[in-house]
């Protein structure tokens, strides 16, 4: 393991030693507020420090098999003791690496995914619909549950544009890398000589706000129209004004949900959209200011950026970002974006460390 890897664990182990000590003092114990913060840091360094106690035994075990090596009649057992610890050791310097990486709070949180036609006409609203079965069918793999926010129905099939809700066990962490172009290239189904096109949709991911931490938005800024939903829902949801548009007076920002059946329902669900894009407007411009510092392939979430390509052609989908091809599209589309979050979040962790070496070398 490398040796600003072993400090940053080191330093750990000693902050668990403090830790204890303030734990077992009774003004601390009198102050709840101080007592859960300390007692939430207290989890989470003893998780780290219990590992890092794991992997300095077994360096440990590994250094003494190494020595038993020498010996004819231990040989045999040395062997096999060193074989079992270098395993073991690679599995628990990886896992610490992850440990160690900084987490991202909204990593956890539900998401809106937002999904909108871009060129390319009826065929990239069809795609905007493949890419809305996509996703919903990963997040039927994962567990996840989805509703749709709102969507704008395009004439041949597909959307316009879509918002669809994904609420599960770290959702915005797996999808944040899905924000920006995405570009088909396929023989549309109204093509009728055979002629391969391409279009595009843009993605946005955001995550949903926590309400205990989420921006105060003044009232005052904001202009709530209703009006008659469109599509699918019933009598109810057609013949009342219960749809919600909501505009942010000072960015521009709008957001709509006519999703349910009430008025207020609505409203809740659209300010809730609202407040994540105004968000990711702030994310956004923090993190175009940090790429002016340096540079990264992940993360700005630039919905211009296109970052992926779907060649139905060749079968091939290509993430422009981190250089991955994957033959196997057709199972990519059916919901199987495994593959491709995995190397995603890999880049995204590589990146990490890199940065935490800078870091503890500066």
């Amino acid at each position: 393991m490398k040796p600003f890897l072993i400090q940053q664990l080191e330093r750990y182990a000693q902050r668990l030693i403090e830790l204890d000590f303030l734990l077992s003092r009774e003004d601390i114990m009198a102050d709840m507020t101080q007592f859960l913060q300390l007692s939430r840091e207290h989890a989470e360094v003893s998780a780290v420090a219990s590992r890092f106690a794991r992997f300095q035994q077994r360096t440990a075990d590994l250094a003494s098999a190494q020595v038993l090596l020498a010996d004819e009649d231990m040989r045999e057992m040395a062997e096999e003791e060193a074989a079992s610890a270098s395993a073991e050791l690679q599995s628990l310097e990886a896992e610490l690496q992850r440990m160690l990486l900084p987490k991202d709070p909204d990593d956890a949180r539900p998401a809106f995914v937002e999904i909108r036609a871009g060129t390319g006409g009826d065929e990239s609203a069809l795609f905007a619909g493949d890419l809305l079965r996509m996703y919903t069918r990963f997040a039927e793999s994962q567990g996840w549950r989805c509703e749709i926010v709102s969507e704008s129905v395009s004439e041949l099939g597909g959307y316009k544009e879509v918002v669809v809700r994904i609420e599960g066990e770290q959702v915005y962490g797996a999808l944040k890398f899905e924000s920006g172009g995405h570009r088909v290239q396929r023989v549309p189904a109204t093509e009728t000589q055979g002629r391969i096109h391409t279009s595009a949709c843009t993605v946005a991911v955001l995550a949903e706000p926590d309400e205990a931490e989420a921006i105060k938005i003044n009232p005052a800024d904001l202009r709530i129209d209703t009006f008659r939903a469109s599509g699918a829902g019933g009598q109810h949801i057609n013949k009342t004004d219960s749809a919600v548009r909501i505009t942010h007076l000072p960015t521009g920002i709008v957001a709509e949900c006519q999703d349910g059946r009430s008025q207020h329902s609505n409203k809740a669900q659209a300010l809730k959209v609202l407040t994540a894009r105004i968000q990711e407007k702030d994310r956004a411009e923090r993190a175009a200011k940090d790429a002016a510092e340096r540079k990264s392939l992940i993360g700005s979430g630039d919905r211009s950026d296109r970052i992926r390509t779907y060649n139905f052609p060749q079968g091939r989908l290509t993430d422009h970002r981190i250089n991955l091809t994957l033959y196997k599209l057709l199972t990519i589309m059916e919901g199987d974006l495994k593959d491709v979050v995995d190397a995603l979040q890999a880049y995204e962790a590589a990146e990490q460390l890199a940065a935490l070496e800078i870091g503890a070398a500066a």
